[in-house]
């Protein structure tokens, strides 16, 4: 597909739709029009090297004519926090690159819904407004500038002023009477470097409600699902793809917390354990929030299950019936051999598709796609590990894992 200087999402729909969760957005535009990035979300390497230019670097600059680099007043100085560090240096790196894998691995997985013959010619017209409406968020200013007035609004003078700074001197703010005084890096800190990860955390969370949603509405149309498929999904089992490709986002969301924790560990005397039902419920979220929508195609896919039960059900009857009758009470021509009969093997294969009928998921997602998104969540989580056991004892335990 090529792009020409209007916004993306401007296009017709093309058969099969050439549908991008993330390419699209002004953002996006920015990127583009500043060249940091082209039409295929290349140039990750030069958004990431930007980002952390107008982010980070300056709060070393700063925080160096502060004296608050390495030492100073601050208990806390900036090139021993580890949270912030983790923030412009580990998890935008990661949010900026998930956005290049969603958009090439997510990118086909819409048209194989018509590819693979999955809408009725019927919902054709249902489907394509449903990526319209989604191309139409994706691309929306609005929403954006929401993203950005609600970082402002509740992220920074909310969230982050009252819950997060910790209570002690840091290189960006001491506390007071009042609470807390920023410093000269602290106030670039809180009001362009932090606004800007928490936007791009806030845009990835709308874009996955975009997602949610146009998969929402595609599972509100009557389905052409083969019970028989081998994916065991009625043919949906391609969706387990966006999990595959969301996994550099499930450790971008792991880093944060580690960043987080670890600040708590080193600075205010908590130990890890403490945080055990933290992480448990950050790495539940993330699997909610990233399987989640892919459940909505169980009453699709259950609704298929029935229907085949029944149906290969009876021709299972039928077959065994005449299969009975021909081979066991002499049905069968007196010069017919058993031997090479395709009779049997036609029992075998039709027993292999009953089972996979019974055997159907309810979602088109397995097991071992939720412990990928599960590791990937902590693996950021795992050199914490090394506050509460020596290298030599965890190694050990990941070799042990490993076997």
């Amino acid at each position: 597909m090529k792009f020409s200087d209007s916004k993306p999402g401007d296009e017709l729909l093309q058969d099969p739709p050439d549908f991008s969760l993330v390419l699209g957005g002004p953002l996006f535009q920015i990127f583009r029009r500043t060249h940091l990035s082209d039409d295929s979300l290349a140039l990750v390497k030069r958004r990431v090297l930007a980002i952390a230019l107008f982010a980070w670097l300056p709060l070393l600059v700063l925080s160096a004519l502060g004296g608050q680099m390495l030492g100073g007043s601050a208990a806390v100085p900036f090139l021993m926090d580890v949270d912030v560090h983790v923030k412009f240096l580990v998890v935008v790196p990661l949010l900026i690159l998930a956005e290049l894998v969603v958009h090439r691995r997510m990118r086909p997985l819409v048209a194989q819904f018509l590819e693979q013959d999955l809408i009725p010619k019927r919902d054709r017209n249902r489907f394509d407004a449903a990526i319209a409406s989604a191309m139409r968020l994706r691309n929306s200013v609005f929403a954006e500038v929401l993203l950005i007035a609600f970082v402002y609004g509740f992220g920074i003078l909310v969230l982050w002023r009252h819950f997060m700074v910790l209570d002690t001197t840091t290189w960006y703010a001491m506390p007071s009477a009042g609470g807390s005084t920023l410093t000269a890096t602290g106030i670039w800190y809180g009001f362009v470097s932090l606004p800007i990860f928490q936007f791009l955390v806030a845009r990835w969370l709308f874009r996955l409600f975009i997602w949610a949603r146009l998969l929402w509405q595609v599972s509100r149309l009557e389905l052409n699902l083969v019970p028989t498929h081998p994916d065991r999904a009625g043919g949906l089992g391609f969706l387990s793809g966006a999990l595959f490709a969301l996994i550099p986002l499930a450790a971008a969301f792991g880093a944060v917390l580690s960043g987080a924790l670890a600040n708590r560990i080193f600075y205010s005397g908590a130990k890890l354990p403490e945080f055990k039902m933290q992480v448990a419920a950050t790495v539940i979220a993330l699997i909610f929030f990233f399987v989640g929508p892919l459940l909505v195609f169980a009453p699709r896919i259950a609704q298929a299950k029935r229907r085949g039960l029944l149906e290969y059900g009876a021709l299972a009857q039928r077959y065994v019936r005449e299969f009975d009758i021909k081979w066991l009470r002499g049905g069968a021509p007196a010069d017919e051999p058993l031997v090479g009969s395709g009779d049997i093997q036609s029992l075998a294969d039709l027993a292999n598709s009953f089972e996979v009928v019974r055997t159907m998921r309810m979602a088109p997602v397995a097991m071992q796609d939720v412990i990928r998104l599960a590791i990937a969540a902590l693996v950021p989580v795992g050199p914490l590990l090394l506050t509460v056991m020596p290298l030599g004892d965890l190694l050990k335990l990941v070799f042990g894992l490993l076997r």
